[in-house]
């Protein structure tokens, strides 16, 4: 069963300063991640000449320049840092060195959940490092990718919360009217207010784990804090050892928002104690703490559909 814990209000906030300040510059969190939680996922053939094209084409300067107006106040602040130019530069040398870096859309989490319509907050770790694979929402791959293992996971444990599926090793099956076969986009939860957020948001081809420590992590924490700070309640749903290091960042920084917790989905952990993923039921839960706020997701819903705010982008298909 889903550890639940409601927050007390705290009169401390974070302020800006403090999250740029010197541990900006510090990297990733040293201790121990669990198999789980770094484990790389990429089920895709490298050679496939059907993946989506999803390599970062631009300066990520340019990227920081289309963030929504929303989220601008907390990144435009890292950006300022020197932690924030650093980042900048580190990214754009590998791409000038050569590097393939995903994904070709770094802020579509931030573009698709505005600031004020977050509801519920999924973190990720990492983008998927294989090709086609990451779109910039934590655990969601494009349209018509194959389901890496995690995410086939999250659909397990959806189907067998909310329609009473069992969980075998597929999905079940999609009621009347939808594709047999479930789409790995998420972007249709991110547009009812899911924030997918990874707490790194770029990765080089095959290196999982390549951009932590450039200084994503204070971005990010920031984009956090941002969210636990608004008087608005929201759900936040930590899946794994990586995430469940943010609870004390979420409690120190706001109060009325609920923490559920469980193992990562991927499959080394997603059956196993203390807390399995399959039979958490934080879809559900989540939906009765909305409804007791007056929203509720739609956690069934596809979204093969395309983007109308991509149309800016001229330099290829986007993912």
């Amino acid at each position: 069963m889903s550890r639940r814990q409601p927050l007390k209000s705290r009169p401390a906030m974070a302020t800006q300063h403090d999250l740029f300040g010197a541990e900006a510059t510090a990297g990733t969190d040293a201790a121990p991640l669990s198999p789980a939680a770094s484990r790389p996922e990429t089920s895709l053939p490298t050679t496939s000449p059907k993946l989506p094209d999803n390599r970062l084409r631009e300066s990520l300067a340019l990227q920081f320049d289309r963030v929504p107006a929303s989220w601008r106040a907390v990144t435009d602040a890292f950006r300022a840092t020197q932690a924030g130019q650093a980042l900048v530069r580190a990214v754009d040398e590998r791409r000038a060195a050569g590097a393939v870096v995903y994904p070709d859309d770094v802020f579509r989490a931030l573009r698709l959940t505005p600031l004020d319509a977050v509801r519920v907050v999924i973190l990720g770790q990492d983008p998927y490092h294989g090709p086609g694979q990451a779109e910039g929402l934590a655990f969601s791959v494009p349209a018509g990718v194959p389901l890496p293992p995690s995410l086939r996971n999250i659909f397990k444990e959806r189907d067998r919360d909310l329609r009473g599926a069992p969980a075998t090793d597929e999905a079940a099956p999609a009621p009347r009217g939808r594709a047999a076969r479930p789409e790995g986009s998420l972007r249709a939860w991110a547009r009812q207010g899911v924030l997918l957020l990874n707490t790194s948001l770029t990765v080089e081809d095959g290196q999982a784990g390549s951009h932590a420590g450039l200084g994503w992590e204070a971005l990010t924490d920031a984009l956090i804090a941002a969210v636990a700070q608004r008087a608005e309640p929201a759900v936040f749903l930590l899946w794994g050892a990586h995430a469940q290091r943010k609870r004390e960042l979420i409690q120190s920084s706001g109060a009325g928002h609920w923490i559920l917790e469980s193992n990562h989905p991927s499959p080394l952990s997603a059956t196993r104690g203390p807390v399995p993923f399959i039979g958490c039921g934080h879809f559900s839960v989540a939906n009765a703490f909305g409804r007791a706020h007056g929203w509720t997701i739609d956690w069934s819903a596809g979204s093969a559909e395309a983007e109308p705010e991509d149309v800016h982008r001229r330099d290829g298909p986007s993912a």
